[in-house]
């Protein structure tokens, strides 16, 4: 969202009011109108693989953020993790943040001091120019307010009036350009989407947002806390818009790396850019039925499902607009809730951010059970990183092809035993991650 709107609506806002929005503009199609959206294969596997061990680079390349001016650090060390529309004043702001794990700012409130988030080491991506920022943003969930379409953009936002000339008429891939002209040149160029990309708009539209307007993507699926996100015209896209989900198939972790899998989709594989995670922590949704606030469990196996679908990034929601923390702050303000889990989650993506940068080791594992996977490369080491893809979670057993005698559980203090290649683990419910680093083996040649 412009800054020059950050006082009217936030992204949870959005979510939630423009659905109406997009009714009224013939965006949101009735069920009987909507194509399914494509299915996005999981890590889970059964039986031997016998396909071959294949190198895959992490979307756009491992030295990705070098390509920009003046840009993010394109070092293995970094790892973007990011916060969405804060306001940072003062280097108290600032000293918080980073306590918690942060180092970069996604939208800025408009009186926000950009000259001291880069003097204090951390990066910003605002809605408006400015000299020490490391890019640029464009829209956020255009795709629900203004649609798929070219029509004339008014320069309203919401609340502001019609967006489109003719009025009704859809023109989120015009905005998109319009933005995108007034960007610094150079600059990494970064847009939010929702649910048009995700679950309202047909494949061709959503594509279409993503025809060379920018280099950094996201979209806000808040799958643990939104109250209408289960419904068979939202959620109900997992199973072909046939019905509504339930509780268990939709309060769940595993939907945020759905959430990466339909981004990444929607691109040329030979040409992807990199996906940000979006992920709330707190109450965003207001409160109405159907929502609730986010646990610390929840957000840290939220975080790691969409890292073992490929995010390159993570961005936390952090307005609360219900429950007992009413806030635009929550880490400031709210530390006794989120903040403990928040800042360890934090601290292990950056400990792993080598790891996270490294490539994939594509058909190295396959498992039996309710688990998504990925495997990766690093420094000789192949390291499978785990979550629960059931409510109830259950036991997995994972084939490596390229490990050793032994996994050790990163942060657990306990190692598996590995036999004939393979090792098993108990995975207690839906919330539940594993991460583990194989040792007294191979890398599969590479």
């Amino acid at each position: 969202m412009s800054a020059k709107t950050v006082g009217l609506w936030t992204g949870a806002a959005l979510a939630v009011a423009l659905i109406g929005v997009a009714a009224a503009n013939g965006l949101a199609p009735t069920a009987g109108q909507r194509e399914p959206v494509s299915q996005p294969a999981t890590g889970a596997a059964a039986g031997p693989n016998t396909t071959a061990v294949t190198l895959r680079t992490v979307d756009g390349g491992a030295d990705y953020y070098a390509r920009f001016r003046n840009s993010l650090p394109a070092e293995p060390t970094f790892f973007p993790i990011g916060v969405w529309l804060e306001s940072v004043l003062d280097k108290g702001n600032v000293a918080m943040d980073a306590a918690a794990g942060l180092n970069t700012y996604v939208e800025l409130t408009a009186n926000s001091d950009v000259q001291l988030i880069h003097d204090s080491g951390m990066y910003a991506l605002p809605a408006f120019v400015h000299k020490a920022a490391a890019g640029f943003t464009l829209s956020d969930e255009v795709d629900m307010w203004a649609g798929p379409g070219n029509a004339t953009w008014t320069g309203n936002y919401p609340g502001e009036g019609p967006p489109c000339s003719p009025e009704g008429t859809p023109c989120g891939y015009t905005i998109q350009k319009d933005r995108r002209a007034v960007a610094p040149q150079g600059a990494l160029l970064y847009s939010n989407y929702g649910k048009g990309v995700t679950f309202w708009e047909s494949d061709e539209e959503a594509r279409e947002f993503f025809a060379g307007l920018q280099d950094v993507v996201s979209a806000d699926n808040y799958w643990f806390t939104d109250p209408n996100i289960c419904g068979q015209g939202e959620g109900g896209a997992i199973v072909g818009y046939t019905r509504d989900l339930t509780k268990e198939e939709c309060r769940l972790a595993a939907n945020y790396g759905w959430t990466i899998d339909r981004l990444r989709n929607l691109q040329d594989p030979a040409t992807r850019i990199p996906v940000w995670a979006f992920v709330e922590n707190g109450h965003p949704s207001g409160d109405v039925a159907n929502t609730s606030t986010i646990t610390g469990p929840e957000l840290r196996a939220a975080v790691w499902s969409s890292l073992i679908h490929g995010a390159r990034g993570i961005i936390y929601f952090n307005h609360n607009f219900g429950g007992e923390c009413l806030t635009q702050h929550v880490i400031r303000d709210c530390g006794k809730d989120i903040v403990p889990t928040l800042t360890a989650v934090n601290r292990q993506i950056s400990g792993l951010a080598p790891v996270l940068n490294a490539p994939f080791l594509d058909n190295a594992t396959t498992a039996t059970g309710p688990v998504d996977f990925t495997t990766k490369l690093h420094d000789g080491k192949a390291y499978v990183f785990a979550g629960a893809n059931k409510k109830a979670g259950g036991e997995a057993s994972f084939k490596v092809r390229c490990g050793g005698s032994t996994a050790v559980v990163l942060d657990e203090n306990r190692t598996i035993p590995v036999v004939d290649g393979t090792f098993t683990d108990t995975f207690a419910d839906g919330n539940a991650v594993h991460l583990y680093r194989m040792e007294g083996g191979g890398s599969c040649g590479f």
